[in-house]
């Protein structure tokens, strides 16, 4: 039987989707339970792959969900699994409907909907934008799609009908006879404006379309954001606090409504956004937005310093999200980090001076100073990336690789954003590995090991060689061995310990480093006839046993030296016997009688299995395909292909049974055998400086980044090791608390302890620039619960009031600065603090508002 093919698992049952179904659907409109994840609660199939499914295993119901496509710039097709819900309000009686498109429906198709449920005329029906019960804006029956006009999921429409020749008391007629829609006036804004150019009287800005194409959304309507059109707006007076209004929560976007937050009281970008930046959008730049994501993030800031405490929905800066970055559409939820990394590198293309980028060819180190590479890479950076990002937001760092092959080194210098910083645990976790000599030196020997939980092979290895007392010119080679055969080479140094399970049986291969260099890997698999007085049985042979490998170094091989291999690594199993008792047998021709002295019962160090008479093989040996499905016996002058891998079953019988003790094979033990442990150990805490020094630690590039050796002309698995060159003026933390692999999806809740003031990170820092490398954490994205849900908030610090105040979506309050260190910290911010300012001073950002 195939290896794979073991592993399968019983046949499953009928479909069952009624757990994730709504009790509350009707009929065919059956929905979806909320905050369900993909791949965790549901997959995604073809319309045929279900039908064959339903068709094979039965059960159901049928859940289809359209096709749409996604984004402006970077079109992107995914499966609409949530149709956009609208709660319809009739007028007339004010009872309420909940109805469901598709977010890429038209107005018209709305229309066409509720006039159909209501049985009324299409001409005799107005529909409103009713977000949070206020009237937006009045839906004309056109090609427009619901998410071009920033509706969002369960919000409310309202619906008023002409009645008989009457109008009801939202509409009036104008001299002509022609029906007019009484729309509530716009309260008055602000007259700062977006990118600071002039107003008109209801506060929008004249230079809203400044440069912008034809046929954008920008230039096409100047009031299509209307985010705040139904909150008063009081003007700040002296005294006033701005930077404290909260963000409305559309339905799952808390994510967003933390970064936002964080950014928004970034002091530099504060004062960017409060001037006039218009000069510096960049409608041009074919890797940017038009300027677009500029524009309407300067508006939200712009709102959010102007708004008091009000509440603001940023349903205008979602529609751009959908539209630009279409993996952030929809009400799943999303990643803080991700769309902060998003926002940054977006702005900074908006806002890129470059209007023509030039091309720079990249020059390698050849063994310059690093201040002569570092300035240079950093020119070369700056001729291409000009804008108030890079002058906040980026720092360069050093890289280093160096070849495992050749040692050839290659430094680069590169640009940073931000810093992703591992999350090193302290659980410990106990794992047995086997080490078995390849070479036949020795006896089988199980290690019990303690390591750090969230460590890689290359860990692993390295702690068993000191358990073995591994000497310098030998190595080891870890397998998965599954029901008697290797199912895989745990050859990935980088890949994660979680994929190796607790009931795995590991067996790690001893050789030294000049035998492991043999192009030729033989894998020895054990197979005995099993006793049977039934017919049927009769000849069936089982498996049993750990399997061995050894390596050859022959370049042509026969069956004489397939024998000779399988002698010499069967060697430390043979047995101290009595030498008459092997005469008795006929194995050997030599004895020492049993009565003579002490030495008749001895090891047979120098006793083999000899070949028959007729010429055979000391054992019985079978040569298998890749698979083990089919074998042919191997015969003494067979020819044998080298240089790949030979697997071959030795069958064993009742002659081996008697040299060798194959107990040694047997029982292999499992990683870790559960009940026999002593309590599980606590993640502890650790520090920011820990998380920093496990960043800058030299590891070896994953299988999947492989780097291409410009001396070996190969791709190599090189070491990497990152070192800090220059650092920003806003320097942003990403604390990797998410992890996902082959095999897991995990969510660190570690508590890290990180300074409030004085971070000082000279240290770490190569370039000796004098600068000051001092910060003082402003703002943090925190994430509560576990993968595939849970809610973000932030906590920020009005520099002006020194204070910091917590941001739950709408709801704002102050919150102490001693209860900021959670273990829900996500993303830290800091800002550099300049010589001669005290901590907690208030720079000159223009981030106070007076009338």
């Amino acid at each position: 039987m195939d290896l794979l093919s073991s592993k399968i698992v019983a046949r499953p049952g009928p479909i069952d989707n009624s757990d994730i179904v709504v009790n509350e659907s009707e009929g065919n409109d059956l929905q979806l339970n909320r905050m369900l994840v993909e791949e965790r609660d549901y997959v995604l199939v073809s319309q045929e792959v279900w039908e064959k499914l339903s068709d094979w295993y039965k059960g159901g119901p049928a859940l289809p969900r359209k096709l749409i496509s996604q984004g402006d710039v970077h079109k992107n097709l995914m499966v609409e699994v949530y149709p956009l819900c609208l709660k319809f309000i009739d007028s007339r009686d004010n009872s309420q409907t909940v109805i469901r498109l598709s977010k890429k429906a038209s107005v018209q198709e709305l229309y066409e909907k509720v006039c159909t449920l209501r049985g009324i005329e299409q001409q005799k029906a107005h529909i409103w934008d009713y977000f949070n019960m206020q009237k937006y804006t009045l839906l004309d029956a056109s090609n427009q799609t619901l998410e071009q006009l920033n509706l969002q999921m369960d919000q409310e429409i309202l619906l008023e009908v002409q009645v008989d020749g009457n109008h009801s008391s939202q509409f009036s007629m104008d001299p002509t006879g022609n029906e007019l829609a009484l729309v509530p006036i716009e309260p008055s804004r602000s007259s700062m404006t977006i990118a600071g150019g002039p107003t008109l009287s209801n506060g929008h800005s004249m230079d809203y379309s400044y440069n912008l194409p034809q046929g954008s959304a920008l230039s096409s309507s100047a009031s299509a954001d209307t985010d705040d059109k139904c909150y008063v707006y009081n003007p700040m007076k002296k005294g006033d606090r701005g930077g404290l209004a909260g963000l409305q929560n559309l339905g799952n976007t808390c994510f967003m409504n933390s970064s936002i937050q964080c950014l928004v009281h970034t002091p530099p970008l504060v004062e960017y956004f409060l001037q006039d930046y218009s000069d510096e959008i960049n409608t041009e730049n074919p890797l940017g937005m038009h300027g677009e994501l500029a524009l309407a993030f300067g508006e939200l800031l712009r709102k959010l310093w102007s708004s008091g405490r009000t509440t603001i929905a940023p349903r205008a800066f979602k529609g751009k999200l959908a539209r630009f970055a279409p993996q952030f559409s929809g009400y799943n939820q999303h990643d803080s980090q991700e769309l902060l990394a998003f926002l940054l590198d977006g702005l900074h293309e908006d806002l890129n001076r470059v209007k023509n980028k030039p091309y720079i060819e990249t020059k390698d180190s050849d063994g310059r100073p690093d201040e002569e590479v570092a300035d240079e890479c950093w020119k070369n950076h700056r001729a291409r990336n000009d804008s108030l990002i890079v002058d906040v937001c980026q720092g360069q760092y050093k890289s280093t690789l160096v070849c495992p092959v050749c040692s050839k080194i290659s430094i680069t210098f590169d640009p940073f954003m931000y810093l992703s910083l591992p999350l090193p645990s302290t659980v410990t976790r106990s794992m047995t590995v086997t080490v078995v000599y390849g070479d036949g030196r020795g006896l089988p020997m199980p290690y019990t090991l303690t390591l750090i939980k969230d460590r890689c092979i290359k860990d692993l290895i390295a702690a068993l060689g000191t358990a073995c007392c591994l000497k310098s010119d030998e190595s080891l080679m870890l397998a998965e061995v599954y029901e008697h055969r290797i199912y895989r080479y745990l050859d990935n140094l980088s890949e994660p310990l979680s994929s190796i399970k607790n009931d795995d049986r590991i067996v790690a291969y001893r050789y030294s480093k000049e035998e492991a260099a043999f192009k030729t890997r033989l894998e020895i698999i054990y197979r005995w006839q099993e006793k049977s007085t039934s017919d049927s049985l009769k000849g069936q042979r089982k498996l049993f046993g750990t399997p061995l490998v050894a390596y050859l170094g022959e370049d042509k091989l026969s069956g004489v030296d397939i024998d000779r291999a399988v002698s010499r690594i069967l060697s430390p199993l043979k047995r101290a016997v009595k030498l008459n008792s092997i005469k008795e047998n006929g194995l050997v021709s030599q004895g020492i009688d049993e009565a003579s002295n002490s030495h008749n019962s001895r090891p047979m160090d120098n006793i083999e299995l000899e070949e028959t008479s007729s010429g055979e093989l000391s054992f019985h040996l079978f040569l298998a395909d890749e698979r083990g499905s089919s074998c042919k016996p191997i015969e003494k002058y067979m020819h044998i292909s080298s240089g790949k891998p030979i697997k071959i079953f030795l069958d064993w019988t009742n002659q081996e049974d008697e040299v060798y003790d194959a107990s040694y094979l047997k029982d292999l033990p499992e990683v870790h055998k559960n009940g026999f442990t002593a309590k599980k150990t606590r993640q502890e805490a650790i520090s920011l400086f820990t998380c920093m020094e496990a960043f800058l630690k030299e590891e070896p590039l994953g299988p999947d980044d492989m780097w291409y050796c410009p001396k070996c002309k190969e791709h190599r698995q090189a070491t990497k090791k990152l070192d800090l060159w220059m650092l920003p003026e806003v320097l942003v933390f990403h604390l990797k608390r998410f992890s996902y692999s082959r095999y897991s999806k995990n969510k660190l809740d570690t508590l890290v302890t990180f300074p409030i003031h004085n971070l000082d990170l000279s240290q770490y820092v190569m370039n000796k620039d004098g600068k000051p490398h001092l910060y003082e954490l402003y703002a943090i994205s925190n994430h509560y619960g576990g993968l595939g849900g849970g809610h973000y908030t932030a906590y920020a610090k009005l520099i002006d009031e020194n204070r910091w105040y917590h941001f739950d979506d709408s709801h704002v309050s102050p919150v102490n600065e001693t209860d900021i260190k959670t273990s829900a910290a996500y993303v830290l911010f800091y800002r550099r603090v300049k010589s001669g300012q005290k901590i907690g001073e208030a720079e000159s950002s223009g981030t106070h508002m007076e009338s």
